[in-house]
């Protein structure tokens, strides 16, 4: 009998304390975001962009001004969920850059930024695919998931992406599935 009173103890007491995590993590999420910390962040967040798309023989993320871009979606196309989240990676950024090569991220060499991003992206990988749904469902995205990709869209939407680093036909005329290229062209985003 006293092995059973205290099975149930354990169990109550674990699912006390992992709903008390979920109900503090719920509330810190929902808060008023810092704006204007997100405006103040916006050389680290320039480069970030730059470490995922860098200058090669096409334009960086900074060069497409990605930044400007990534900070006006969050401003005005992001729920509070996913903009306390982002608001919060960028200060894991700093924290982590920090700590572990002693500077901030904009001071770290090309390689040390490669591999903060690589740890902020397994940590974003953290769980299976149906956990990580459900975190994404009810927690928001994580940082570096909506970091890629506000990246990517940005880079492929504006106007020096979509002229200079990809092959962007303007006037397309007629759809003909069998058009060669001509020599040296880029096709559209796969190569």
């Amino acid at each position: 009998m006293n092995r059973r009173t205290t099975i149930k103890s354990l169990l109550a007491f674990g699912f006390l304390g992992a709903s008390g995590f979920s109900i503090f993590k719920w509330v810190d999420i929902n808060k008023a975001p810092d704006t204007k910390l997100l405006l103040s962040k916006k050389d680290l967040i320039a480069d970030l962009a730059e470490t995922i798309i860098p200058v090669t023989d096409t334009p960086g993320a900074k060069d497409a001004k990605v930044e400007d871009y990534i900070i006006k979606i969050m401003l005005k196309c992001t729920d509070v969920r996913n903009q306390n989240l982002f608001i919060d990676g960028l200060a894991d950024v700093d924290h982590y850059s920090n700590k572990h090569f002693g500077k901030p991220f904009q001071s770290c060499k090309p390689a040390d930024k490669v591999e903060i991003l690589k740890h902020f992206e397994a940590k974003s990988h953290s769980f299976n695919s149906l956990v990580a749904k459900v975190e994404g469902r009810y927690l928001g995205d994580p940082f570096f998931t909506q970091l890629k990709n506000l990246t990517v869209t940005g880079y492929c939407t504006s106007q020096t992406g979509a002229t200079k680093g990809l092959a962007y036909d303007y006037i397309p005329g007629m759809y003909n599935g069998r058009m060669p290229l001509t020599p040296h062209q880029k096709s559209w985003a796969t190569k």
